[in-house]
């Protein structure tokens, strides 16, 4: 929680939304305490399973958590047939509750989940560019899906973790004509994320499922400096930082 805090002071940061770290499944003790500490300008995304309660959901709500996370990159489930099911099992739980869907995956998947993500009654929200590679550019196969979401104010995409779409460390700028594109598809419906503390997210070479993997060595600041390259305008990236993410997750 002080590394957390003292990144914040360093980024200027005001509000936090902590998402449910993959390793620790449907527990969400661990963001539920964090959330606490951090008192109101806190949000969270939760991850469910079949065993979460109503009545947890119910806790999770007044704890500040806003939205559950669907992680299908992570676990390599790429078949569109699966994350169908798993999608509009999730659009059931949160039925009558004002959250969201965020969703880890790749291009071929939202290409998968078109249909079904124009017809829910919420909000989805794609992780770390929806999974775009930045070698590919915007032509790549399911990008022009994804910005037609995004057009419809259907769905949400964070410009985060631009590492994971680009390997030219340190500044990414492979990245920046996908966010360009998709901010200007709509920029109403774009957030950043920071992605601390960058878990490599997937297993490393020489370490098994059950090893603790390093951390990835990311410079948080100047990855934050990268949103005047693909933002220019002041205005836009406060739409971006500030108003966007107080709509969607009610700050």
């Amino acid at each position: 929680m002080a590394e957390m805090r003292a990144l914040h002071r360093a980024l200027r940061m005001d509000r936090v939304v902590i998402v449910n770290p993959s390793v620790y499944g449907a527990d969400n003790s661990c963001t539920l305490d964090a959330m606490k500490q951090l008192g109101p300008r806190a949000r969270g995304i939760a991850v469910i399973d079949d065993q979460t309660s109503a009545g947890q959901l119910e806790e999770m709500d007044r704890a500040g958590v806003r939205g559950i996370r669907l992680n299908f990159e992570n676990f390599g489930q790429t078949n569109p047939d699966v994350a169908r099911k798993a999608f509009q099992s999730a659009v059931e739980r949160l039925a009558n509750r004002k959250w969201h869907i965020q969703i880890y995956t790749r291009l071929e998947v939202i290409e998968g989940l078109h249909k079904e993500i124009m017809a829910a009654p919420l909000p989805v929200v794609f992780d770390h560019f929806g999974g775009a590679k930045a070698s590919l550019g915007t032509g790549q196969a399911g990008f022009d899906t994804m910005l037609d979401l995004l057009r419809s104010g259907k769905a949400y995409v964070k410009i985060s973790g631009a590492y994971r779409s680009s390997a030219k460390a340190p500044d990414y700028p492979d990245v920046a004509p996908l966010a360009k594109a998709l901010i200007a598809a709509n920029v109403e419906r774009i957030v950043w994320g920071s992605d601390w503390p960058h878990p490599a997210g997937g297993a490393l070479p020489g370490h098994s499922a059950s090893d603790i993997a390093p951390l990835l060595q990311i410079d948080d600041g100047r990855l934050l400096n990268q949103l005047a390259v693909w933002a220019p305008d002041a205005g836009v990236r406060k739409k971006i930082l500030v108003d966007n993410p107080a709509r969607l997750y009610g700050f």
